[in-house]
């Protein structure tokens, strides 16, 4: 009997689990359902956790330099960018059938205070944030701008469009939409200036972020999980050359997400 479900488009499929016990579970669940490729010599990987494990599972395919689709399956807390588990499914037909979308991330450039300078990329954001009890200060430059010469606070984040419901949804930032091209630049707990609340930014505009008085106020960046210490300044771009891929099931988009998200009211 003929059927309408579409031919898997992906040969060689990894199967990939966070160490939670739910995670374990439905990774033994699956094992029997094909034979599954290492993550290293698969075009698709199926990734069972939450949020926190697929974007360590993103962040390592952009450490090796080896970039392929992933498609999640929610198996912690909020899964905002994972689809429904259903370990009844056949995970080939759901691939089949599932919808594409690219999403860019940013790349922060840092300088240690001993000069250092080192490379990352965050998903979701780069936040800078004050490594003891004192506020941290620092200046804000958007194009080649000075904005503003001194923000003193917890600390500042550049968020994504897809990162925007995440920590910068918190700190009272901005949704944005998925497509918009757009940056948001929010305060973490501001103290002056005391009516800034953040910018919606245009993603081509580089933003720097210098750290003010660092041996009294020193400053921590954070790129999504990664953390660098004792900071001087930081910038941050669009990583222009650099594209991650996300699966998810019909009806389920991030875009759909994101509109919704402004909507809860609980």
């Amino acid at each position: 009997m003929a059927t309408n479900v579409p031919r898997n488009p992906f040969a060689r499929m990894a199967l990939v689990a966070s160490d939670t016990s739910r995670a374990q579970e439905a990774y033994e669940a699956l094992l029997g359902q094909q034979d599954w490729a290492p993550l290293e010599e698969a075009d698709v990987a199926v990734v069972l956790g939450g949020d926190g494990f697929m974007l360590q599972t993103l962040h390592a395919m952009l450490d090796a330099g080896r970039i392929i689709p992933a498609y999640g399956m929610n198996l912690g807390t909020v899964g905002f960018l994972m689809n429904r588990y259903d370990r009844r499914a056949v995970i080939a037909n759901r691939l089949a059938k599932a919808n594409r979308k690219s999403i860019t991330p940013l790349r922060m450039t840092a300088v240690l205070q001993n000069g250092e300078k080192q490379t990352l990329c965050a998903i979701n954001e780069v936040s800078l944030l004050r490594e003891t009890r004192q506020t941290a200060k620092i200046e804000v430059t958007v194009g080649s701008r000075v904005r503003i010469k001194e923000l003193t606070g917890d600390g500042v984040l550049v968020a994504t469009p897809a990162g925007s419901t995440a920590y910068n949804l918190s700190a009272n930032g901005p949704i944005l939409p998925l497509d918009s091209e757009m940056l948001a630049l929010t305060p973490i707990s501001p103290f002056r200036p005391r009516r800034w609340r953040g910018a919606i930014l245009p993603d081509r505009m580089p933003i720097k972020l210098r750290v003010l008085d660092p041996d009294k106020r020193p400053v921590a960046a954070v790129a999504d999980q990664k953390e660098l210490r004792d900071i001087a300044e930081v910038t941050v771009e669009k990583a222009q050359d650099t594209a991650l891929e996300l699966l998810f099931d019909p009806g389920q988009s991030l875009e759909e997400r994101i509109v919704a998200e402004q909507f809860v009211v609980d």
